[in-house]
């Protein structure tokens, strides 16, 4: 199976970091004209791909960038992959003590941007009658979250359900839907401090409950992300593939 995107448009939201990063490479690596952003323009030096500063939770900014790229790329995007989200270096507390504005901030990163950002790129997509959406979710949206953030959680969840929900609306326009759930990954300054938070042990037994006995790399998060925006998923919408390394 050769999957080649030579030609194609990729964006990718959320391309500063870790996973982000690996898929704007794997895209890359297969030919793609990648199209990056992140509020983090100074971390996206050095990745093959067309940088942009952009708020995935600013509605006209997101526009104004799908715009751009339409212009520089002459073509609509083929392909959004939405990496961004995270716990916005919250830690776990009781859910009475949570904030209002905790919640919604890590709920809007995870949720409301990766429909923000689909709603931006879904016209371009219609009109050519073809397109591919990859959100990356998280295994706490499938079960119980380790970092104990509840709105992390229950934006990982929405994350999922999304894809389910746009995978059904926009299948008759030739655009599917899908979404990646990682297992833990040491991908970020959040996940790494959670991480240093184990024990020894703690941190053993994690990695001895995986199948695959290892943690899990961007790569393979960027290789679940481009098979499902290759040709070869074209049939599969409104799906969610573990990618975690354990059943």
């Amino acid at each position: 199976m050769n999957i080649d995107f030579t030609g194609q448009c990729v964006l990718v939201a959320g391309a500063a970091r870790g996973i982000g990063r690996g898929i704007v490479e794997g895209f890359a690596g297969a030919g793609a004209k990648v199209f990056a952003a992140d509020r983090l323009l100074a971390e996206m030096i050095g990745l093959p791909a067309v940088p942009r500063k952009v708020d995935l939770l600013d509605r006209e900014d997101l526009r104004g960038w799908v715009a751009a790229v339409e212009a520089e790329a002459g073509r609509a995007p083929d392909v959004l992959v939405y990496v961004a989200g995270g716990v916005l270096g919250q830690k776990a507390k009781p859910m009475e003590e949570v904030e209002e504005a905790e919640w919604r901030a890590v709920l809007d990163a995870n949720l409301t941007g990766a429909f923000l950002t689909s709603q931006a790129v879904v016209p371009g997509m219609k009109a050519r009658g073809s397109g591919r959406i990859v959100f990356i979710a998280s295994g706490a949206g499938l079960r119980t979250s380790l970092t104990g953030i509840q709105a992390y959680a229950s934006g990982k969840a929405g994350e999922i359900g999304l894809a389910r929900q746009l995978g059904q609306e926009l299948g008759p326009f030739g655009i599917t839907v899908n979404a990646v759930a990682p297992g833990f990954q040491r991908t970020s300054p959040d996940y790494e401090r959670q991480w240093q938070g184990y024990s020894a042990a703690q941190q053993a037994a994690l990695i001895e409950r995986t199948a695959m006995r290892r943690a899990g790399t961007p790569a393979d998060i960027a290789h679940a992300a481009m098979f499902l925006a290759s040709g070869f998923a074209g049939f599969i919408t409104g799906q969610t593939l573990s990618v975690s390394g354990s059943p």
